[in-house]
């Protein structure tokens, strides 16, 4: 464990923590500490309790959340298993997982404005605070708006303000950027270094985009899949010294770093190893090694991008002329949209673009006015909600807003008794799909007790169980560990070569590089362009007048003198050394096997 000549803000001993009704503890056994000035990033695959332990360290755990907890957390001084939530809170300020968890009043100062408020401070005091956490998420222009006409990264960022207006010395982050798209994410972490510049406060972050947040963390921390302490360093002795672990263990790396991997078995000489685009491209200009001809064919050499298959099918998803509106705002403009059946179609754009409103419509989610949206002949608009389900598999942004059952088993076996099947084929098949999942082992677990992860494979689940044609998924990998994103993302990918048509909304670039045949870009409501994705994103000025930014891939490779034959690589599968046969191994959020 390093050590600090600071005081430690945060203390950490032998943290165990059993939910009720639960016989595994995650965390199990943990120890390390936070000072002052830190920004430290706790790292593990999905279920090793890193939200969990998130939650112990302002107390939720356990006088909120019944849990049974052994070891200790002392924060500023105190022990958070005997002083009340309240007092902890201005010790630590938290930013969950889902920003809607966290959000309570009618308008956006109101909400930033109500803990302090809550600490009877003066008004001036309040209104001084809000005013500065909104302007540092760029948000105090919207102030007098009601939370709900956010976006998710909107709110995102407005659960950030709420935290920084409480003035804690520790602020814990759980994924504060998966809702966020890249250049939110830029401003949000340039945000938190001006925050600990000063040395006094400090964060635990927990986070799965490490191409953004590797460049803004001091230290790591890292969790097995049993929950117990696996590494405790800094970002060069855990994230460069230990990747080939880290990634055995399931844990997200930056792209750059599985790219360098997988270039390093082709025989590249990339030492230490690269974390960012940057060092990518700088290791790659000065590599002198030369690559082992017999590891790379003419395809890997990035002569050509792989083909991806061509949807045969005819038109299944036709929009026209689709307007909506939310309260008193249009957040849609005239979308007029073809999707052809067999299609995998990746809709970006910045917060607020109007993605999630678009694919909510056409799932009916939203209804959209009449005549607007068909899905494979059937008007959306005037369709009930067997029939909707029968076309359409949803899988929410947030995962708890699907749930329905009291158990992980009958939350799948739900649509399969829907369908009529007899008992034993309904055990039969759940029972396949859990263990298809990871999620055999909590088929009794109540769903709201699984882990961010373990909630997002159990939704794309219950989707995929009534066997509709068209699967649409709004940010699937949030949440997931990188094994289990390999896992999903492969899935998709044969249900997608056995005809099924994928539409996933997400801000990961990699992602929709590696996996979409076509992207479509949104911005202000409206489609900005809509193409085969390889073209979509070599028109950089698309890109960025979009607010988006180029998938890291492209970044690193883009440009190369000495090795020209990578230039035109943006997937991580069409690299030298990448296993060309596992598709499922393939981006950022599906980290390749390396």
């Amino acid at each position: 464990m390093p050590v600090s000549s600071a005081v430690p803000l945060l203390r950490v001993r032998d943290l165990g923590i059993t939910h009720d009704g639960e016989t595994t503890p995650a965390p199990a056994s943990v120890s390390f500490d936070v000072a002052p000035g830190e920004v430290v990033l706790l790292l593990g695959p999905s279920g090793s309790g890193k939200s969990t332990l998130s939650l112990a360290l302002n107390g939720l755990i356990p006088h909120a959340v019944p849990a049974t907890v052994t070891g200790s957390v002392v924060v500023d001084g105190l022990d958070t298993n005997t002083t009340p939530v309240a007092e902890l809170s201005t010790r630590v300020g938290m930013v969950f997982q889902d920003p809607d968890a966290q959000l309570v009043t009618g308008t956006l100062l109101d909400e930033v404005a109500f803990g302090p408020e809550n600490l009877r401070m003066p008004v001036a005091e309040v209104l001084a605070r809000a005013e500065a956490a909104l302007r540092r998420v760029g948000l105090w222009e919207r102030r007098g708006e009601n939370p709900d006409r956010l976006s998710g990264g909107g709110r995102q960022r407005l659960a950030i303000a709420c935290a920084l207006a409480m003035g804690s010395p520790l602020l814990v982050l759980d994924e504060p950027t998966a809702n966020l798209d890249p250049r939110g994410i830029e401003e949000v972490y340039d945000a938190l270094a001006e925050l600990v510049a000063a040395g006094d406060r400090a964060i635990l972050l927990v986070e799965h985009n490490l191409d953004a947040a590797v460049g803004f963390v001091d230290r790591v921390v890292v969790l097995d899949h049993d929950g117990r302490l696996a590494a405790d360093g800094t970002v060069h002795d855990v994230l460069r010294g230990r990747a080939e672990e880290l990634h055995e263990m399931g844990v997200w790396l930056p792209v750059s770093s599985i790219a360098a991997l997988r270039l390093r078995r082709a025989g590249f000489v990339l030492d230490p190893l690269p974390l960012t685009p940057a060092e990518l491209h700088s290791a790659l200009e000065a590599e002198e090694g030369q690559t082992p001809p017999d590891t790379r064919s003419s395809s890997e050499r990035g002569t050509s991008e792989t083909k991806r298959p061509e949807p045969t099918g005819d038109v299944l998803i036709t929009v026209r002329g689709l307007s909506l509106r939310r309260g008193r705002s249009e957040v849609l403009h005239g979308i007029d949209l073809d999707i052809a059946r067999g299609e995998f179609v990746a809709i970006v754009g910045a917060n607020g673009a109007g993605k999630t409103s678009l694919i909510q419509a056409m799932a009916g989610v939203v209804p959209p006015p009449r005549g607007t949206v068909t899905v494979d002949g059937i008007d959306i608009g005037r369709a009930d909600a067997r029939t909707l389900s029968s076309r359409i598999g949803f899988v929410f942004q947030n995962p708890e807003h699907q749930f329905i059952a009291h158990t992980v088993f009958d939350e799948i076996a739900h649509g399969l008794r829907l369908q009529h099947l007899p008992d034993d084929e309904v055990r039969t098949r759940a029972e396949a799909l859990l263990d298809r999942f990871g999620l055999a082992g909590r088929a009794e677990s109540h769903p709201f007790l699984l882990s961010g992860g373990q909630k997002r494979r159990l939704s794309v689940g219950t989707a995929l169980v009534a066997g509709a044609p068209v699967l649409v998924l709004d940010e699937p990998t949030f949440g997931q560990d990188r094994a289990r994103a390999d896992e999903l993302l492969g899935l998709l990918s044969e249900l997608n070569a056995d005809g099924t048509t994928i539409i996933v909304v997400t801000h990961d670039m990699q992602l929709v590089t590696e996996y979409a045949d076509r992207t479509v870009v949104m911005t202000d409501g409206r489609v900005l362009a809509s193409g085969a994705t390889p073209e979509v994103f070599a028109d950089a000025a698309l890109i960025e007048r979009a607010g988006l930014r180029l998938p890291p891939l492209r970044r690193a490779l883009h440009g190369l003198q000495r090795h020209p034959e990578l230039s035109r690589i943006a997937r991580l599968t069409d690299l030298p050394g990448a296993r060309a046969s596992t598709p499922a191994t393939a981006a950022h959020h599906t980290g390749g096997a390396a």
